[in-house]
């Protein structure tokens, strides 16, 4: 028994890349990455720890704005000049980083996290947004909804799916619209392009001609639209995942229920999910 330490009689233990999963959330940021890159999107990023000016102020928020009593938030200690920095409620500072480094035309997707004071069902402090900015001479609405609905499409990995936009308000962008998107619920799933049913997913709009100007921008000359969506609400809609908080739980019987194996790369051409 001592010489034969071991036994060849026993099954192989699966190796880690069998055994490992990706999180649902790294999944879908891979998937809206591809679809977006397929249009000729690049990503941005920026800093999570953000200024007043960028977070708020650049994207027509002035100081003592009600709108910015919706993003009440995690604020550090002042500085000696009474500024604060504050963790970012949204990613649109990266639009504001992004127009100040870069001149049109600009097309790209910002994807991170995000921090404000909730915590319930549906709402966590810490969650994740994707936001796209496109900055050109000719853009318009009528780009925006293809854009919109192309993503959509590839997203939920359906044919056809109908689109409802909604006049809406935001301060950083003039006209706003909220997106519903066509769906059926029925026994409690979600089934996307079909039914007679609404949900919303996201927001979006022309670009505020003051954040333009605030950005270098003369919006004269140029004009642009952005749209942002919570990319833990998407990942529960489409895999069925009913409660936000266990996204962030580490919990190893969850992760191997809803992970993924890591060789399911997502890909336009051999499918986002398998």
């Amino acid at each position: 028994l001592a010489a034969e330490t071991i036994d060849v009689t026993l099954p192989l233990r699966e190796t880690p890349a069998e055994t490992g999963r990706i999180h649902p959330l790294s999944q879908v940021w891979d998937e809206l990455t591809t679809i977006f890159a397929d249009m000729g999107f690049a990503v941005a990023e920026g800093p999570d720890i953000e200024t007043d000016d960028y977070n708020f102020t650049k994207l027509n928020f002035p100081e003592g704005h009600p709108a910015r009593e919706m993003h009440d938030t995690f604020f550090f200690n002042p500085k000696a000049d009474g500024s604060r920095m504050l963790l970012r409620t949204h990613t649109s500072p990266v639009q504001v980083r992004t127009m100040l480094s870069q001149k049109p035309p600009i097309r790209v997707i910002c994807p991170g996290r995000t921090y404000r004071i909730d915590s319930d069902a549906t709402h966590t402090p810490q969650f994740h947004q994707v936001e796209g900015l496109v900055i050109d001479k000719g853009s318009h609405l009528g780009h925006l909804k293809w854009i919109l609905h192309e993503f959509c499409k590839a997203f939920f990995e359906v044919d056809h799916i109908n689109m409802r936009f909604r006049p809406s308000f935001f301060p950083f962008t003039e006209p706003s619209l909220e997106v519903d998107i066509q769906c059926r619920r029925d026994k409690g799933e979600i089934r996307f392009g079909e039914g007679e049913d609404w949900m919303e997913i996201l927001g979006c709009g022309m670009v505020h001609p003051n954040v333009l100007r605030a950005c270098g921008i003369d919006p004269d000359v140029y004009q642009g639209f952005a749209w942002g969506m919570g990319i833990d609400r998407i990942a529960m809609l489409k895999y069925g995942i009913a409660d936000l908080r266990q996204l962030f739980e580490n919990d190893i019987r969850w992760l191997n229920h809803y992970g993924f194996k890591p060789l399911d790369i997502p890909t336009i051409a051999g499918g986002l999910s398998t």
